[in-house]
C-alpha cells in the first residue's frame, strides 16, 4: 500500500480551530459546506474553515449534507453547493454526504448520487460520496461505486469493505492540537491533490500544453491504482503480460499479487504511449483501449 493521508472532518461543532496547530498535524481537511436545498444552509463555519485552511497551505476539500429524497431534491441540492462554493479551490473532491432521511432505498438513493455527483462534475468539480459502510453496500449501486470517490465510515479497527477506497473514516472521538474536544478522524489512501491539479478539477486551471507538448488529458479520472488488491486488478494484470509480449510495454508484471510498483509503472507506460497524463489510473477507458489494441 502507498502513503495513508492522515485527516480530519470538521463543521460548524467543532467551532473556531486554531489552524495553527491544525497545521502539521493532518495532511488535509475536509469541511461541511452545508445541507438542504438552499444556499441559505451554509455552514456558519465554512468560509472561516476554507480560508484558514487556504491560509496555512492545509489541502481541502467540503462535504454537503443531504436530505433529498428524491432526484429533483437532489439536483437543488447541488445547484445549492455548487452557489456556496463557487469561487474557490479545492484539493479534495466535493463529497455528497448520504445517511439519515436520504437512506431512502437503494433506486432512490443511487439516483440521487447520480444526479448530485452529476452536476458538479459537469461544474468542472471532482465528486464523491461519503456514507457509512453498511448504507455503501446496502443502497448504493455499482455504478456510483465506481464511479465517484468514495469516503466511507466505519468505526473499528478495519473498514470491512471488499472494493476500493479514498477514504476511511474511522474514528469520531479523535484529538488533534488546536481544536477542543472530539473530531472525526479519517485515513486517505490516494493522492487527490495531485490528480485534482493536473485534471484542472475543483477550480484549479486546466494546464496547457508546453514546448514539450505534455499530455493534460486523463483517460481515466477514476479507476484502480497503487495499492489496490482484487480480483478486478488480477485480471488487468493479465492484460498487461498480454501487452508486452506484444510489445505495447516494456515492464514486466507479476501474475499474482495487487497492484504495485510494476502495475503503476506499466500502466503509465500505456498512458504515455497513447498521449494521456500518466496518474496511474487503471479504469475503463484504459482496459477498453488496451483491449483494443491486443486485438490488433
Amino acid at each position: 500500500m502507498g502513503k495513508i493521508y492522515k485527516g480530519i472532518d470538521i463543521s460548524r461543532y467543532q467551532n473556531t480551530p486554531d489552524f495553527s496547530k491544525v497545521k502539521g498535524s493532518v495532511d488535509f481537511v475536509i469541511v461541511q459546506a452545508g445541507y438542504g436545498k438552499s444556499a441559505n444552509q451554509k455552514d456558519p463555519q465554512f468560509e472561516r474553515n476554507y480560508s484558514e485552511c487556504k491560509k496555512y497551505n492545509i489541502p481541502v476539500g467540503v462535504y454537503w449534507f443531504s436530505y433529498a429524497t428524491s432526484v429533483d431534491e437532489a439536483k437543488l441540492e447541488a445547484k445549492a453547493c455548487l452557489e456556496v462554493i463557487k469561487g474557490k479551490q479545492f484539493e479534495y473532491p466535493i463529497y455528497f454526504d448520504v445517511e439519515g432521511k436520504a437512506l431512502t432505498d437503494k433506486t432512490t438513493v443511487s439516483a440521487c448520487v447520480k444526479a448530485f455527483c452529476g452536476a458538479l462534475e459537469k461544474a468542472g468539480y471532482y465528486a464523491g460520496i461519503y456514507t457509512s459502510r453498511s448504507p455503501a453496500q446496502s443502497y448504493l449501486d455499482s455504478e456510483c461505486v465506481n464511479k465517484y470517490a468514495l469516503w466511507l465510515a466505519e468505526y473499528d479497527s478495519e473498514l470491512k469493505w471488499a472494493g476500493d477506497v479514498g477514504i476511511w473514516q474511522y474514528s469520531s472521538t479523535g484529538k488533534v492540537p488546536g481544536i477542543s474536544g472530539n473530531v472525526d478522524m479519517n485515513k486517505g489512501y490516494v493522492d487527490y491533490p495531485t490528480i485534482i491539479k493536473n485534471g484542472g478539477f475543483n477550480g484549479f486551471p486546466k494546464k496547457k500544453d508546453n514546448k514539450k507538448k505534455e499530455a493534460t488529458k486523463v483517460l481515466d479520472q477514476k479507476g484502480f491504482q497503487y495499492g489496490a488488491n482484487n480480483t478486478g486488478v488480477l485480471a488487468y494484470k493479465e492484460l498487461l503480460i498480454q501487452a508486452k509480449d506484444k510489445g505495447l510495454i516494456t515492464t514486466s508484471v507479476k501474475e499474482d499479487g495487487g497492484f504495485g510498483d510494476g502495475t503503476k509503472k506499466a500502466t503509465n507506460e500505456l498512458l504515455k504511449r497513447w498521449g494521456y497524463v500518466q496518474n496511474g489510473i487503471m479504469g475503463p477507458n484504459l482496459v477498453k483501449k488496451l483491449a483494443k489494441e491486443l486485438k490488433k
